[in-house]
């Protein structure tokens, strides 16, 4: 779990879902899984979380860890979502409702959940065809809120745009998995859910934002969202420069982003890893291959061609 990258097709970003912190948290854990193994995985395929990684991603206790998993044999099994898909027969869209899982499995006396995606769910983590979002699961790795994880998610597959445009409040609560009988009055989703999220992902993660409010005469109908890139910390426990190689992959951060590039436009690649992350476009394909090349076993895959695009 080297750089801990988590990988959704935008319809999965957009979706309307209430899964509380340790359940999205296990969800997380189970796509880097996923994606890490290097294999793609299927309606039939069986992912582990231990509560040792749990623990270490979200700098939690180990209690708190083996408490998470317990939990989640109940509660995740039966938690639902629902997004927009399109019918291909016609071209038509139409409301897909499913389960994150299909079945899971604890251990107690090992610590160890075992889950298998639902049918829906497997192609939005792994065969994304067109647009998808990603980011490293330690930058949501210190928000204690359900709200600012989902709410970062949303923002940051905007993040090339720098603003999210106005989101209708009902499509906004939906998104955030709020109920309909939660924080009904405006105050309180502001004050309660909506500026202790954004003031979580400002202190926590990679990101600023802030936030419009629209109305319709005197009463707010939807938000919308600036925000900015972070410039990245210096990192005070290692001397690494950012165009000095890294030991075990001989690449520098220039490098990977190079040839990620390049590697999104080479056919055998495309094809190669068509299942775990599709042909999305060129630009986020070759973003999500620089951060693999910081892996040493998907550097050491992708040598030879790297050896053939000119790296020395």
């Amino acid at each position: 779990m080297k750089n801990g990258l988590v990988v959704k097709d935008n319809a999965l970003i957009n979706a309307s879902y209430n899964l509380e912190l340790t359940e999205q948290r296990l969800i997380m854990l189970a796509i880097i899984n996923a994606r890490e193994s290097g294999q793609g995985i299927t309606a039939d395929s069986k992912l582990e979380i231990h509560a040792s990684d749990y623990a270490k991603l979200f700098n939690v206790s180990i209690d708190a860890s083996y408490k998470a998993l317990r939990e989640a044999v109940n509660n995740l099994f039966n938690r639902q979502f629902s997004y927009i898909a399109e019918y291909k027969r016609t071209g038509k869209t139409g409301v897909v409702r499913s389960r994150w899982v299909s079945r899971i499995f604890y251990v107690d006396d090992l610590a160890l959940l075992e889950i298998t995606f639902a049918p829906d769910v497997v192609p939005l983590v792994t065969r994304l065809e067109e647009h998808f979002t990603s980011y490293q699961a330690k930058q949501v790795a210190h928000l204690t809120s359900k709200y600012a994880t989902r709410l970062y998610e949303l923002l940051i597959a905007w993040r090339e745009v720098g603003k999210v445009p106005q989101i209708e409040i009902s499509e906004f609560r939906n998104r955030l998995g709020l109920l309909d009988t939660e924080y009904t009055a405006m105050n309180n989703f502001k004050s309660r859910v909506l500026e202790p999220s954004i003031k979580q992902i400002n202190e926590h993660t990679d990101i600023t934002v802030t936030y419009e409010q629209h109305k319709k005469g005197r009463v707010i109908s939807g938000f919308s969202f600036k925000l900015k890139q972070k410039q990245q910390a210096k990192k005070v426990e290692t001397n690494r420069d950012p165009d000095t190689a890294d030991l075990f992959t001989k690449m520098t951060d220039a490098q990977r982003h190079l040839f990620g590039h390049k590697l999104a436009h080479d056919e055998r690649v495309q094809s190669d890893y068509s299942k775990l992350v599709g042909t999305g476009s060129y630009e986020e394909f070759g973003k999500l291959l620089a951060e693999m090349l910081a892996e040493e076993k998907h550097f050491k895959t992708f040598y030879p061609v790297l050896v053939e695009h000119g790296f020395k």
